[in-house]
């Protein structure tokens, strides 16, 4: 299911692309080795290389992506990086630059029409699965929106374990989470499915073991493992979508600079007993009882507490402090910045009805560290 360098060479010389759009994180595609492949395997083409500047996905930075592209006319749009650089390259190969742009985000209602391009990826982290999903972020005005259309999906992805490898190991840590946060929150998401099921469980197989490993001693071997399970996470949310942890993740990266993943992990063992607790108050169509067994048949644990004690474990091995003191995260300070953050849509998919005053109640009770 990974890829070799020799797949991309095939691919970039064997298609009719004369111009190549290549969107990246400066840093990561220098120590990725991605950039010295590309300059080796591109021959006879017109190349501009785009750098993204910021690490959250603004609307301000998206529109000169936007406008880069457009001026430039392409016939194929690379993305190599994380999340972020993917989700760019994904919204600016759909969407025009327009007077009420804004107000189209914000308000879920741009008009999807057709792509501008081919669009490739190749992602340089294991966590999202973006190179699969048919949703991507951007923030308006620190606040989190999702764009979702079949359009979105990229046409082409590889994954290159040796990319992976050079990247920091706080990111490797909160992209990792992120996998296993996705596939955990697909099971239990209200619009989950026999297809989702089955791509989240195969993802978790891998994941819950390489994980650590691949954070703290990466190598080929459970690089490509991580990959693999981040695609299938991917694939599994394309599907199901995201509930709690992720609704509540994003204003605390918008306002305290918490990265994804880690932001997800904040209070993940919090929501995942708020719906534990609240099995009679289910608004699946499937026996969610059922379901968080099979979550603890995944990750080899008997009940909602050794689960919680897992994932505790996890976060601990992986570096990813929950301490708010020790993140400089103050709740009654920020509460209503941080409701207001929240995105509504994943709050939806949550297997039980949650509502604000739930959330505050939840993130406030967190004052220490749980591991």
């Amino acid at each position: 299911m990974v890829n070799s360098t020799e797949d991309i060479k095939k691919f970039i010389n064997d298609k009719s692309f004369k111009k190549i759009f290549v969107l990246c994180g400066k840093k990561s595609f220098v120590t990725s080795g991605a950039d010295k492949l590309l300059k080796e395997i591109i021959i006879n083409k017109q190349i501009k290389v785009f750098y993204k500047k910021l690490d959250i996905p603004n609307l301000e930075e998206l529109i000169e992506i936007i406008n880069e592209i457009k001026n430039f006319k392409p016939d194929l749009i690379l993305a190599v990086g994380g999340g972020a650089v993917i989700d760019y390259a994904k919204i600016a190969n759909v969407v025009d630059v327009r007077e009420n742009l804004k107000d189209l985000i914000i308000n879920y209602s741009y008009p999807f029409k057709k792509k501008y391009s081919k669009l490739a990826v190749i992602p340089t982290t294991a966590g999202s699965g973006a190179e699969v999903t048919s949703n991507a972020v951007i923030y308006v005005d620190g606040i989190k929106h999702s764009f979702e259309s079949e359009l979105l999906i990229p046409d082409n992805f590889f994954l290159i374990p040796e990319f992976l490898i050079s990247a920091p190991n706080k990111i490797k840590a909160s992209a990792g989470f992120d996998a296993i946060a996705q596939a955990l929150e697909s099971l239990v998401s209200k619009k989950s499915n026999e297809q989702s099921v089955e791509y989240a469980s195969k993802s978790l197989r891998v994941s819950v073991n390489s994980f650590i490993s691949f954070v703290n001693d990466p190598n080929m071997k459970n690089a490509a493992e991580m990959s693999i399970a981040a695609n299938l996470a991917g694939k599994a949310i394309s599907i199901s979508k995201t509930t709690a942890p992720h609704a509540a993740s994003y204003p605390f990266t918008s306002l305290f600079n918490i990265s994804h993943g880690h932001a997800v992990g904040l209070f993940f063992e919090s929501f995942f007993k708020f719906n534990f607790d609240n099995l009679d108050k289910s608004e699946t169509s499937f026996d969610l009882k059922e379901r968080f067994n099979l979550i603890f048949n995944l990750l080899d644990v008997k009940d909602i507490n050794s689960f919680n004690s897992k994932i505790s474990l996890i976060k601990k091995h992986a570096k990813l402090e929950d301490n708010l003191e020790t993140l400089n995260i103050n709740i009654s300070r920020n509460s209503e910045r941080i409701i207001k953050g929240i995105n509504l849509l994943r709050l939806g998919n949550n297997p039980v009805k949650i509502d604000e005053n739930d959330i505050v109640n939840i993130i406030s009770q967190q004052k220490i560290s749980t591991y």
